[in-house]
Parts: structure tokens; sequence; C-alpha cells
């Protein structure tokens, strides 16, 4: 076997498994979020959610998928004469809404929490990172807003690495951290990080409800 099929076949893989596991995560949080159970915290737990600020983008693609299904059946069953063909078209419209839907519900079932001994900050599914308040230097309310729409964003800024947990290429809390400290995160989570920066649709309850790290706040972007 080649050394090129063998570096393929790495590469691959691990797309392929991370592909499989976001989609069995997207179907398991529409089922949880469907059943309206309460967020299942610990005594003194606060959650935050982080959704505002792209839920009308969330709102509109919902809506495009439920005008669209109908038109696009209709289109197909008049236009191609294979019968199947509907069938598949209307399989995968109805997939595409209940996924998009399953994203809304990921994101609302896994929000930030504040609790008594640290602070877990959370995006959807795949990131859940946990930070104790003895490694919380201060925490910062800053709106910024990002040049890139990834997720997880990885700067250098002189000696220190920062990383930007951001939804919607924003973010509105800087948590500076007393050690550098590693992340598993899809991506930056290999190297030391000094300051993590996340978005929350309420900065000022959060940080109000800090047990004991500094809080500051800055409103530039």
């Amino acid at each position: 076997m080649s050394d090129t099929k063998v570096t393929t076949r790495a590469r691959v893989g691990p797309l392929l498994r991370r592909a499989a596991q976001a989609e069995a995560a997207t179907w398991r949080s529409l089922y949880v979020w469907a059943r309206r159970r309460p967020l299942p915290l610990a005594p003194g737990d606060e959650p935050f959610g982080y959704l505002g600020v792209v839920k009308p983008i969330l709102g509109i693609f919902i809506g495009l998928s439920v005008v669209e299904i109908p038109i696009f059946d209709v289109v197909v069953t008049h236009v191609v004469p294979w019968r199947p063909a509907r069938w598949i078209v209307l399989g995968l419209g109805i997939w595409g809404l209940l996924w998009m839907i399953g994203l809304y519900a990921s994101m609302t079932i896994h929000p930030h929490v504040v609790g008594d001994r640290g602070l877990r900050v959370r995006l959807s599914w795949g990131i859940d990172v946990w930070i104790p308040w003895t490694d919380v230097e201060a925490l910062r309310k800053r709106y910024r807003s990002l040049p890139s729409s990834r997720s997880v964003q990885v700067e250098q800024e002189g000696e220190r690495r920062v990383v930007s947990i951001s939804v919607g290429s924003q973010t509105s809390i800087d948590v500076l951290l007393r050690r550098p400290m590693t992340f598993d995160l899809p991506k930056g989570g290999s190297v030391p990080t000094n300051e993590l920066r996340l978005y929350a649709d309420d900065p000022d309850g959060l940080l109000r409800s800090a047990r004991g790290a500094p809080t500051t706040t800055t409103v530039s972007r």
C-alpha cells in the first residue's frame, strides 16, 4: 500500500468518525429537547445560553426548509418521471429540516454553566470545557467581533495564546487564566492557553454569578 493511500485513510478516518458523532449527537439532542425535561444541573448551578445571536439565522433556515419541502415535492412529482425520486427528495428535505431543528436543540440543551467550583464553557455537543475558579485570574466583559466564522479560533498575542469559542463570530467574555491550561477542543486544544474567550447572551448575569472571580467590564470591540 502506497504512502499516499495510508495518509488519505489516516485523514479520512477521523473525519468520518466525527461526522458520525455529530449526526448521532444532533438526533440525540433533538430527542432530549423534544421531551422538554429540565436541564440536569447540580445544586447551585446556573445556566447561561448563547443562542440569541444566531437564533434569527437558524429560524430563517428552518422556515425556508419548511417552505421548500412542499415546493420541491410538487416540482419533482411533475417534472421527474422516475417515481422514487419524489420520495428521495422528500426524505432529504425532511431530514434537513429535522437536522436544523436538532442543531437548535443541541445549542439549547448545552448551555454554559456557572457553579460553585468553576465555569463550564460549552458549545452545542462538541465543546465542553471545565475551568475551576482557582485557575481564573479574572473575568472581563468585552464584546468582540472575530474575522472568521469558525467556532474555535486561536490567536497568538505576543507570548500569550488566546482561544476564542465564538458564536456568530462573536465573543462577549474574556476568561484570564492564572496559569496556562490545555483544553480538549476540536482545534487549538493541544497548546497551553493563557486566555479563553466565549460568547454568552447575558454576560452581566454570568459575571455576577461568578464565585469569587474578579470581574471587570469593558464594552469596546
